[in-house]
C-alpha cells in the first residue's frame, strides 16, 4: 500500500466511526438487546471497520480503472 492508499483508508475509518456513532445516537436500539446498535463503542467500531473497507474498496475500483 501507497501513501495514498493508506490515507483514503483512513478517512473511511474516521467517516465510519462518526457514521456508526451517529446510527447509535439517533436510531440505536432502545431494548438493548441488539448486540452491535446496544452500546456506544460497538457501534462505533463496527462503524469504523465497515468505513475502512468501504473505502478500500473504493480505492481499489478507481486504481484498477485507470491501469
Amino acid at each position: 500500500m501507497n501513501k495514498k492508499e493508506i490515507i483514503i483508508t483512513l478517512v473511511g475509518v474516521v467517516v465510519g466511526l462518526i457514521s456508526g456513532y451517529a446510527y447509535y445516537h439517533y436510531i440505536g436500539c432502545v431494548s438493548g438487546t441488539c448486540s452491535i446498535t446496544s452500546k456506544p463503542l460497538n457501534s462505533t467500531l463496527y462503524g469504523g471497520v465497515l468505513g475502512g473497507l468501504f473505502f478500500n474498496m473504493i480505492g481499489d475500483f478507481f486504481k484498477k480503472k485507470k491501469s
